[in-house]
């Protein structure tokens, strides 16, 4: 395979705050991406003036598992001019719920505007756009007849796109661009440079360095406080299918064995951690895109692991497993996707192991090689994991799909690291294999509750 099959001149330069963002459960391409395209929408919709109507039309994977991902409520948010990084999730519900009691929401949080989230915000289930699987169209009326239509795509880890713009032109020159991982190889071995040095150059050309290291601090420190709410919180999770918690009784029975003697316990400890922060998504709460909220816990809970169980971790070793984990990221949204309505599950969960393997090797010493190969190892189990909720919610298989990624990445990361990093299939090569495999993979398994678990399982 060629160093790069993308032109570097189409391909939109991306920056460690487009792969991590801070924001709410459950889902990144259902909750996060819809509340960003609503709040867009609002913005461009009050500077025309006042409608006298609004209405918002759900297509493809976002009105079949919509209700179940919370979608409606995110499109109430974003038109009332929140931003998921900004709202209080424990505010959520009362928010949603004063829209459906008074009939009227604040475009943009200033002007009130009938609507009714019943009637004006329609889920057009069996209707996919050619565009992307996950697609939601806006309109607004103005007296006189007037009327602005805009059609989002959300395309995975809460991005969005306005199908039909051109992509924005962002004049941003990085120090060393890649787009392949043997890119990322060539130049760490060119420069003498490891793939976190990389990212930290590239970095700057967006910022300061003092503050990207502020951003993935800040990033680090929201991974670890959803670890210790999900380990505190117990009760049923939302959505109608009765799933208790439990991480919180699981951390409890931990904590009674005593001092973490037992290797098999280590396990436990990372699948407690997965827990936690999946939990937290499913309810709604405060969770990090890494690389999607539906994978949310497979980054932190490597992450958790070399803090607690490595001796010799430190803080710049969470910094450059972070930074290491974006690069690998950025390779996926690059040149397949992160979406599970594109990608099915691989997308998501598969991509999570795969950085989540490249940090934790990075942050033990490893080689760019070994970085390489343990991504490669993480994706390449992952390959034909599908997109198939129960009920449209982020519980299961999703919650304990992140304890096994996480486990999975712990493995790969270990098993890379006993070799030197030569080995047969590259990660380029895996990732143009979960790409196609994605294109194959039928549309019942990607994010639509079509197919598999969530059409065998009985509902009770």
């Amino acid at each position: 395979m060629s160093v790069s099959s993308i032109v570097p001149s189409r391909v939109t330069p991306l920056s460690v705050t487009d792969l991590f963002t801070i924001g709410i459960g459950p889902s990144s391409s259902h909750t996060v991406g819809p509340m960003r395209a609503a709040h867009a929408f609002a913005d461009e919709a009050l500077a025309l003036g006042t409608p006298v109507s609004l209405r918002c039309d759900l297509f493809g994977s976002l009105a079949l598992t919509g209700r179940g991902h919370g979608t409606d409520n995110a499109v109430l948010l974003g038109l009332s001019g929140w931003l998921p990084e900004k709202i209080d999730p424990d505010a959520v519900p009362q928010i949603v719920n004063a829209i459906g009691a008074s009939g009227h929401l604040d475009l943009a949080g200033k002007v009130a505007v009938p609507f009714g989230p019943g009637s004006d915000i329609a889920f057009r289930t069996g209707e996919f756009l050619k565009d992307h699987a996950n697609a939601l169209r806006f309109t607004a009326s103005y007296s006189g007849g007037r009327k602005l239509e805009r059609t989002y795509l959300s395309v995975g880890g809460g991005a969005i796109r306005v199908k039909g713009a051109a992509p924005a032109r962002i004049n941003v020159s990085v120090s060393y661009p890649f787009y392949a991982a043997t890119d990322l190889l060539a130049l760490g071995k060119e420069h003498g440079l490891s793939i976190a040095a990389i990212m930290w150059a590239n970095e700057e050309a967006w910022r300061p360095r003092a503050e990207t290291e502020a951003f993935i601090d800040s990033v680090r420190a929201a991974m670890l406080a959803c670890i210790d709410r999900g380990c505190r919180t117990d009760g049923v999770l939302p959505g109608g299918l009765n799933v208790s918690r439990r991480a919180k009784h699981l951390h409890e029975k931990l904590l009674a064995r005593g001092p973490r003697a037992d290797p098999s316990a280590i396990f436990e400890w990372v699948s407690l951690y997965a827990l936690a922060v999946n939990e937290e998504n499913a309810a709604g709460g405060r969770v990090v895109t890494a690389p999607t909220n539906g994978a949310a816990g497979v980054l932190p809970a490597v992450l958790k692991y070399y803090e607690v169980f490595v001796p010799t971790a430190t803080v710049e070793g969470a910094r450059t497993f972070l930074m290491t984990a974006s690069a690998i990221g950025f390779l996926y949204k690059v040149r397949a996707s992160i979406s599970g309505a594109e990608m099915g599950c691989q997308g998501e969960v598969g991509v999570a192991c795969s950085m989540a393997a490249a940090g934790l090797v990075a942050a033990l010493g490893g080689s760019n090689a070994q970085i390489e190969n343990a991504a490669e190892i993480g994706m390449e189990h992952n390959l034909g994991l599908t997109c198939d909720p129960i009920k449209g919610l982020v519980q299961i298989p999703c919650i304990e799909r992140n304890t096994m990624g996480a486990v999975k990445a712990i493995n790969a990361a270990y098993l890379a690291l006993q070799g030197d990093g030569r080995h047969v299939v590259s990660l380029d090569a895996v990732i143009e294999t979960m790409r196609q495999t994605g294109n194959d993979m039928r549309t019942k398994y990607k994010e639509t509750a079509l197919g598999g678990l969530a059409v065998n399982v009985v509902e009770c």
